[in-house]
């Protein structure tokens, strides 16, 4: 079917045609999706986590339609690392009927400047750009756009050239997952093959990922957050960001830590509720933070980073991930007596030793494409098959 821009129709795009979004802000562009409600961006005084949750990982519009092409006009913000190599373009991916197909990204857009060495941020803004998917079949399908994970994108206009409709409730269960930089995507390959979400539709399961880059820090408006959204299972991975922003110590993160669960109990008393400690990270295993970038690699053109802390700092309560991770699994055996639905995964069963040896960390930090593969379909086997804490939940 050949389209001119007369045959195109509008369509107002609003959170029914949105998933994994908990808020829809009005800007003055159009709309922009966040993963955190109004209610928690007033109390954050964070830029990091103001944009990590503006940043729509596990976000995706999804239609019921007959278009044979579909246009979306988005505004990114890309980012630009002082001294570090050139980031690609955010990729969207396109789903029909659940299947892969097609891939794409939108040029232009705001630029956010970054110097790691200082912390410095500058902004400068740049055009509106368009996506374009053609070729569909003519035929009744649920098309899914899944936005980039790691690039704010404020979407301005949907056009299509056949109306769409909100697709109706699957009866799917709802994943409602927290985490770091890793559940927010980190470096894999595109939105729809982060870990979570390749568990996700490993699982059957509808994703809510409130992974946020360098802001899993057992804040209260996030644990509120948590509570107040409506979800079939949960799961909180915590701990690599506390080590990297050297936010408190063992005396403070236990009380933090069941604060947090007391906080999501409180909206989801029976719930099954699994907590996940640390990945292998093989500098902070006994190192305390903070993490730096290593400005030694940055002027070569590398991204490394490094722990800053002195192991010796342990005895006077500085966190590290052994530490984190014996404490997580203490203060779960502990609730679990009087919450059984509560469960611990180590994190290293979804990226240990042998991971490590086989596919580092390429910053140190953070997993590439290939591992995020690895964890997703281990969680998809350690949580959603038939001993798993999420058994029996995914249709």
């Amino acid at each position: 079917m050949h389209t001119t821009p007369t045959d195109w129709i509008t369509t107002p795009i609003t959170l029914d045609l949105l998933r994994g979004a908990l808020d829809l802000e009005r800007t003055a562009h159009g709309v922009l999706p966040h993963r955190l409600p109004a209610r928690a961006r007033v109390q954050n005084t964070a830029p990091q986590l103001a944009m990590a949750e503006s940043q729509p990982s596990g976000v995706r519009l999804v239609l019921r339609t007959r278009a044979t092409a579909v246009e979306l006009d988005t505004l990114p913000t890309k980012r630009v690392y002082v001294g570090a190599p050139p980031r690609p373009d955010g990729v969207y991916e396109l789903l029909v009927d659940g299947r892969p197909a097609g891939r794409g990204s939108v040029t232009g857009g705001n630029t956010l400047t970054i110097d790691m060495a200082t912390g410095a941020a500058t902004q400068q803004p740049g055009p509106v750009g368009t996506l374009r998917f053609g070729g569909l079949s003519d035929d009744v399908k649920d098309v899914e756009i899944w936005l980039p994970y790691n690039e704010t994108t404020e979407l301005v206009a949907l056009r299509t050239d056949a109306p769409v409709e909100p697709v109706p409730d699957q009866g799917r269960a709802v994943w409602l997952h927290h985490g770091s930089s890793i559940s927010h995507g980190s470096d894999a390959a595109g939105p729809t093959s982060t870990w979570p979400a390749l568990a996700a539709s490993l699982g059957g399961v509808e994703l809510i990922n409130l992974g946020f880059a360098g802001s899993a820090l057992l804040d209260p408006f996030t644990a509120r957050a948590l509570r107040d959204t409506p979800a079939d299972l949960i799961s909180i991975k915590m701990g690599i960001n506390l080590v990297n922003a050297d936010l408190m110590r063992l005396r403070a993160f236990t009380p933090a830590v069941h604060g947090f669960l007391d906080t999501v109990r409180d909206g989801h008393p029976t719930t099954p509720l699994l907590v996940v400690s640390p990945i292998l990270c093989p500098v902070h295993e006994d190192t305390p933070g903070p993490s730096a970038p290593d400005l030694t690699a940055l002027s070569a053109g590398q991204l490394r980073f490094r722990a800053t802390g002195d192991p010796a700092e342990r005895a006077s309560g500085k966190l590290t991930l052994g530490v984190i991770r014996d404490e997580l699994a203490r203060i779960v055996e502990q609730r679990a007596a009087e919450d059984p639905n509560l469960y611990y995964l180590d994190g290293r069963e979804l990226y240990g030793e042998a991971d490590s040896a086989e596919l580092p960390l390429p910053d140190r930090l953070h997993p590439d494409a290939a591992t995020h593969r690895r964890m997703g379909e281990r969680f998809a086997k350690l949580a959603f098959t038939a001993d798993g804490p999420f058994a029996d939940r995914s249709a």
